[in-house]
Protein backbone atom coordinates (compact mmCIF):
# COMPACT_ATOMS: atom_id res chain seq x y z
CA UNK A 1 0.00 0.00 0.00
CA UNK A 2 1.84 3.50 -0.99
CA UNK A 3 2.12 5.80 1.97
CA UNK A 4 0.40 8.53 -0.35
CA UNK A 5 -3.58 7.50 -1.26
CA UNK A 6 -5.78 10.06 -2.35
CA UNK A 7 -9.50 9.67 -1.11
CA UNK A 8 -12.15 10.41 -4.07
CA UNK A 9 -15.59 9.70 -3.88
CA UNK A 10 -17.45 8.07 -7.03
CA UNK A 11 -21.17 8.36 -7.62
CA UNK A 12 -23.73 5.62 -6.75
CA UNK A 13 -27.21 5.27 -8.61
CA UNK A 14 -27.48 7.00 -11.95
CA UNK A 15 -24.47 7.72 -12.36
CA UNK A 16 -22.28 5.02 -11.36
CA UNK A 17 -22.34 2.82 -14.69
CA UNK A 18 -21.16 5.67 -16.43
CA UNK A 19 -18.25 6.96 -14.08
CA UNK A 20 -17.26 3.15 -13.52
CA UNK A 21 -17.38 3.35 -17.85
CA UNK A 22 -15.42 6.20 -18.03
CA UNK A 23 -12.92 5.47 -15.37
CA UNK A 24 -12.30 2.07 -17.13
CA UNK A 25 -11.76 3.97 -20.55
CA UNK A 26 -9.06 6.38 -18.86
CA UNK A 27 -7.00 3.42 -17.46
CA UNK A 28 -7.93 2.03 -14.62
CA UNK A 29 -9.44 -1.21 -13.58
CA UNK A 30 -12.73 -1.30 -11.46
CA UNK A 31 -13.73 -4.63 -9.74
CA UNK A 32 -17.13 -3.33 -7.43
CA UNK A 33 -19.26 -6.48 -5.95
CA UNK A 34 -23.32 -4.97 -6.27
CA UNK A 35 -23.15 -5.46 -2.36
CA UNK A 36 -19.94 -3.63 -1.58
CA UNK A 37 -19.67 0.63 -1.52
CA UNK A 38 -15.82 0.62 -1.88
CA UNK A 39 -14.55 -0.26 -4.82
CA UNK A 40 -11.54 -2.10 -5.95
CA UNK A 41 -9.31 -0.18 -8.51
CA UNK A 42 -5.56 -0.85 -9.62
CA UNK A 43 -4.10 2.08 -8.10
CA UNK A 44 -2.90 2.01 -4.66
CA UNK A 45 -2.61 5.79 -4.57
CA UNK A 46 -6.26 5.86 -5.09
CA UNK A 47 -9.24 5.08 -2.09
CA UNK A 48 -12.67 4.98 -3.60
CA UNK A 49 -15.92 4.82 -2.35
CA UNK A 50 -19.46 5.20 -3.74
CA UNK A 51 -21.46 7.74 -1.93
CA UNK A 52 -24.72 9.45 -3.41
CA UNK A 53 -23.84 12.64 -5.76
CA UNK A 54 -26.38 14.43 -3.32
CA UNK A 55 -23.94 13.89 -0.88
CA UNK A 56 -20.53 14.27 -2.29
CA UNK A 57 -20.20 17.70 -2.05
CA UNK A 58 -20.75 17.91 1.79
CA UNK A 59 -18.39 15.26 2.34
CA UNK A 60 -15.69 16.97 -0.27
CA UNK A 61 -15.96 20.11 1.32
CA UNK A 62 -15.64 18.87 4.80
CA UNK A 63 -12.39 17.20 3.50
CA UNK A 64 -13.39 13.69 4.45
CA UNK A 65 -13.02 13.81 0.40
CA UNK A 66 -10.06 14.68 -1.15
CA UNK A 67 -12.00 14.93 -4.79
CA UNK A 68 -15.18 13.61 -6.25
CA UNK A 69 -17.99 13.43 -9.26
CA UNK A 70 -20.99 14.81 -8.74
CA UNK A 71 -23.81 17.37 -10.35
CA UNK A 72 -23.52 21.67 -10.56
CA UNK A 73 -27.21 21.11 -8.93
CA UNK A 74 -25.89 19.27 -6.03
CA UNK A 75 -23.02 21.82 -5.77
CA UNK A 76 -25.50 24.62 -5.95
CA UNK A 77 -28.31 22.84 -3.27
CA UNK A 78 -25.23 22.15 -0.51
CA UNK A 79 -24.18 25.52 -0.90
CA UNK A 80 -20.91 24.44 -1.82
CA UNK A 81 -19.46 26.73 -4.68
CA UNK A 82 -16.50 29.02 -2.70
CA UNK A 83 -15.60 25.55 -0.35
CA UNK A 84 -14.33 23.27 -3.26
CA UNK A 85 -12.29 23.49 -6.39
CA UNK A 86 -14.29 22.76 -9.57
CA UNK A 87 -11.14 20.87 -11.35
CA UNK A 88 -13.14 20.00 -14.74
CA UNK A 89 -16.39 19.59 -16.57
CA UNK A 90 -17.07 15.80 -17.01
CA UNK A 91 -19.58 15.45 -20.19
CA UNK A 92 -20.44 11.78 -21.16
CA UNK A 93 -22.63 10.92 -23.61
CA UNK A 94 -23.84 7.72 -22.22
CA UNK A 95 -26.88 8.04 -19.99
CA UNK A 96 -26.15 9.35 -16.78
CA UNK A 97 -23.33 12.33 -17.39
CA UNK A 98 -25.13 14.55 -20.37
CA UNK A 99 -26.22 18.06 -19.62
CA UNK A 100 -29.73 18.55 -18.14
CA UNK A 101 -31.88 21.55 -17.33
CA UNK A 102 -34.07 22.59 -13.88
CA UNK A 103 -36.86 23.99 -15.07
CA UNK A 104 -39.87 25.49 -13.48
CA UNK A 105 -42.53 23.70 -14.90
CA UNK A 106 -46.28 23.74 -14.16
CA UNK A 107 -49.59 21.59 -15.79
CA UNK A 108 -50.51 22.31 -19.28
CA UNK A 109 -53.92 23.72 -17.76
CA UNK A 110 -52.56 25.89 -15.13
CA UNK A 111 -53.15 29.80 -15.41
CA UNK A 112 -49.01 30.70 -14.09
CA UNK A 113 -47.10 32.12 -16.90
CA UNK A 114 -44.05 33.38 -15.23
CA UNK A 115 -42.27 32.90 -11.55
CA UNK A 116 -44.14 36.23 -10.61
CA UNK A 117 -47.45 34.21 -10.52
CA UNK A 118 -45.98 31.53 -8.00
CA UNK A 119 -46.80 34.40 -5.42
CA UNK A 120 -48.55 32.38 -2.32
CA UNK A 121 -48.29 29.00 -4.43
CA UNK A 122 -46.59 26.14 -3.42
CA UNK A 123 -43.98 24.22 -5.43
CA UNK A 124 -42.22 20.71 -4.88
CA UNK A 125 -39.12 19.98 -5.90
CA UNK A 126 -35.46 18.20 -4.49
CA UNK A 127 -33.60 21.39 -4.66
CA UNK A 128 -35.17 23.09 -1.83
CA UNK A 129 -32.70 25.80 -1.41
CA UNK A 130 -32.08 26.69 -5.23
CA UNK A 131 -35.45 26.67 -5.53
CA UNK A 132 -36.02 29.14 -2.28
CA UNK A 133 -33.07 31.29 -3.45
CA UNK A 134 -34.82 31.76 -7.48
CA UNK A 135 -37.78 32.70 -5.87
CA UNK A 136 -36.11 35.03 -3.17
CA UNK A 137 -34.66 36.79 -7.03
CA UNK A 138 -37.79 37.48 -8.28
CA UNK A 139 -39.54 38.90 -4.94
CA UNK A 140 -41.67 36.16 -5.17
CA UNK A 141 -43.04 34.17 -1.50
CA UNK A 142 -43.80 30.74 -2.14
CA UNK A 143 -44.18 27.48 -0.18
CA UNK A 144 -41.07 25.49 -1.40
CA UNK A 145 -41.45 21.30 -0.38
CA UNK A 146 -38.96 18.80 -0.57
CA UNK A 147 -39.88 15.80 -2.61
CA UNK A 148 -38.91 12.68 -2.13
CA UNK A 149 -39.46 11.61 -5.90
CA UNK A 150 -42.14 11.43 -8.54
CA UNK A 151 -41.95 14.62 -8.75
CA UNK A 152 -43.90 15.08 -11.53
CA UNK A 153 -46.87 12.92 -10.47
CA UNK A 154 -47.44 16.02 -8.06
CA UNK A 155 -48.60 18.86 -10.22
CA UNK A 156 -50.78 19.96 -10.25
CA UNK A 157 -53.28 17.70 -7.34
CA UNK A 158 -50.38 18.11 -4.85
CA UNK A 159 -48.79 21.81 -5.65
CA UNK A 160 -48.77 24.19 -7.93
CA UNK A 161 -45.71 23.74 -9.53
CA UNK A 162 -42.17 22.15 -9.43
CA UNK A 163 -38.89 22.30 -10.00
CA UNK A 164 -36.90 19.33 -11.56
CA UNK A 165 -33.98 18.15 -13.88
CA UNK A 166 -34.38 17.20 -17.27
CA UNK A 167 -32.52 16.08 -20.15
CA UNK A 168 -34.83 17.02 -23.06
CA UNK A 169 -38.61 17.87 -22.06
CA UNK A 170 -39.77 14.31 -22.44
CA UNK A 171 -40.86 13.00 -19.38
CA UNK A 172 -42.61 16.63 -18.14
CA UNK A 173 -44.65 16.47 -21.50
CA UNK A 174 -45.74 13.02 -20.62
CA UNK A 175 -46.79 14.28 -17.24
CA UNK A 176 -48.76 16.73 -19.18
CA UNK A 177 -46.47 19.81 -17.75
CA UNK A 178 -44.78 22.50 -19.60
CA UNK A 179 -41.81 24.55 -18.80
CA UNK A 180 -42.32 27.99 -17.49
CA UNK A 181 -38.71 29.23 -17.18
CA UNK A 182 -35.25 27.41 -16.65
CA UNK A 183 -32.99 27.82 -13.51
CA UNK A 184 -29.86 26.78 -14.65
CA UNK A 185 -28.21 23.70 -16.96
CA UNK A 186 -26.03 21.00 -14.76
CA UNK A 187 -23.24 19.16 -15.57
CA UNK A 188 -21.16 16.77 -13.81
CA UNK A 189 -18.17 18.33 -11.59
CA UNK A 190 -14.83 17.05 -10.80
CA UNK A 191 -14.02 18.27 -7.50
CA UNK A 192 -11.29 18.46 -5.31
CA UNK A 193 -11.78 20.05 -1.48
CA UNK A 194 -9.60 23.15 -0.76
CA UNK A 195 -7.09 21.22 1.65
CA UNK A 196 -6.41 18.34 -1.11
CA UNK A 197 -6.01 21.07 -3.63
CA UNK A 198 -3.29 23.05 -1.52
CA UNK A 199 -1.34 19.39 -1.44
CA UNK A 200 1.40 19.30 -3.72
CA UNK A 201 1.01 16.10 -4.72
CA UNK A 202 -3.01 15.69 -4.49
CA UNK A 203 -3.21 18.38 -6.53
CA UNK A 204 -1.05 16.35 -8.69
CA UNK A 205 -2.61 13.47 -8.76
CA UNK A 206 -6.15 14.77 -9.00
CA UNK A 207 -5.03 17.34 -11.72
CA UNK A 208 -3.77 13.47 -13.64
CA UNK A 209 -6.94 11.89 -13.21
CA UNK A 210 -8.56 15.02 -14.53
CA UNK A 211 -6.22 14.52 -17.73
CA UNK A 212 -7.42 11.08 -18.33
CA UNK A 213 -11.04 11.26 -17.58
CA UNK A 214 -10.82 14.47 -20.16
CA UNK A 215 -8.74 12.38 -22.56
CA UNK A 216 -11.36 9.63 -22.49
CA UNK A 217 -14.30 11.90 -22.91
CA UNK A 218 -12.55 13.26 -26.07
CA UNK A 219 -11.95 10.51 -27.46
CA UNK A 220 -15.58 8.64 -26.95
CA UNK A 221 -16.61 11.25 -29.99
CA UNK A 222 -13.93 10.41 -32.32
CA UNK A 223 -12.39 7.46 -34.47
CA UNK A 224 -9.17 7.80 -36.21
CA UNK A 225 -8.60 6.63 -40.25
CA UNK A 226 -5.42 5.10 -42.11
CA UNK A 227 -5.33 5.00 -45.58
CA UNK A 228 -3.08 4.61 -48.12
CA UNK A 229 -2.90 7.65 -50.95
CA UNK A 230 -1.30 8.09 -54.51
CA UNK A 231 0.84 11.42 -54.56
CA UNK A 232 -1.05 12.50 -57.42
CA UNK A 233 -4.08 12.13 -55.82
CA UNK A 234 -2.91 13.44 -52.07
CA UNK A 235 -4.77 16.75 -52.38
CA UNK A 236 -7.85 15.92 -53.88
CA UNK A 237 -7.85 13.38 -50.60
CA UNK A 238 -7.27 16.00 -48.59
CA UNK A 239 -9.97 18.34 -49.80
CA UNK A 240 -12.03 15.79 -48.41
CA UNK A 241 -11.15 16.16 -44.62
CA UNK A 242 -12.58 18.31 -42.25
CA UNK A 243 -11.41 22.35 -41.95
CA UNK A 244 -8.78 22.07 -39.40
CA UNK A 245 -8.18 18.67 -39.71
CA UNK A 246 -4.28 18.48 -40.28
CA UNK A 247 -3.30 14.70 -40.90
CA UNK A 248 -0.35 12.81 -40.51
CA UNK A 249 1.48 12.20 -43.94
CA UNK A 250 4.59 9.48 -44.23
CA UNK A 251 5.40 8.53 -47.45
CA UNK A 252 5.91 4.63 -48.17
CA UNK A 253 9.56 3.15 -49.50
CA UNK A 254 9.67 2.54 -52.67
CA UNK A 255 7.24 4.10 -54.45
CA UNK A 256 4.96 7.17 -55.15
CA UNK A 257 2.06 6.72 -52.73
CA UNK A 258 2.64 7.93 -48.55
CA UNK A 259 0.16 6.60 -45.62
CA UNK A 260 -2.20 9.47 -44.35
CA UNK A 261 -3.79 9.40 -40.79
CA UNK A 262 -6.22 11.64 -39.49
CA UNK A 263 -8.36 11.78 -36.31
CA UNK A 264 -11.84 12.78 -37.32
CA UNK A 265 -15.59 12.72 -35.35
CA UNK A 266 -16.91 9.26 -35.62
CA UNK A 267 -20.16 11.02 -37.26
CA UNK A 268 -19.17 12.16 -39.86
CA UNK A 269 -16.86 8.64 -41.07
CA UNK A 270 -19.86 7.22 -43.32
CA UNK A 271 -19.99 10.05 -45.18
CA UNK A 272 -16.38 10.64 -45.12
CA UNK A 273 -15.02 7.39 -45.94
CA UNK A 274 -17.12 7.54 -49.28
CA UNK A 275 -15.57 10.51 -50.20
CA UNK A 276 -11.92 9.89 -49.63
CA UNK A 277 -12.38 6.38 -51.37
CA UNK A 278 -13.42 8.91 -54.73
CA UNK A 279 -10.69 10.96 -54.17
CA UNK A 280 -8.06 8.36 -54.46
CA UNK A 281 -7.36 6.66 -51.48
CA UNK A 282 -7.15 2.77 -51.06
CA UNK A 283 -7.00 0.53 -48.00
CA UNK A 284 -9.13 2.90 -45.67
CA UNK A 285 -9.11 1.88 -41.99
CA UNK A 286 -11.03 2.78 -38.95
CA UNK A 287 -9.87 2.43 -35.57
CA UNK A 288 -11.30 3.20 -32.50
CA UNK A 289 -9.68 5.44 -29.64
CA UNK A 290 -9.25 5.35 -26.16
CA UNK A 291 -8.03 8.15 -24.92
CA UNK A 292 -7.24 11.52 -27.02
CA UNK A 293 -5.01 13.89 -25.06
CA UNK A 294 -5.12 17.33 -26.28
Amino acid sequence: MSEKVLRIGLPKGSLQQATIAMFEKAGWRVRLDERQYVPDLDDEELWAVLLRAQEMPIYVAEGYLDCGLTGLDWIKEREVEDKVEIVTDLIYSKQGMRPYRWVLAVHESSDIQSVKDLQGKSVATELVRVTEKYLAEHNVQANVEYSWGATEAKCPSLVDAIVEGTETGATLRANNLRIVDTLFESTTKFIASKQAWKDEWKRQKIESIAMMLRGALAAEEMVGLKMNVAEENLEAVKSQLPALKNPTISPLAGNKWVALEVIVNKDMVRKLIPSLKAAGAQGIIEYPLNKLIM
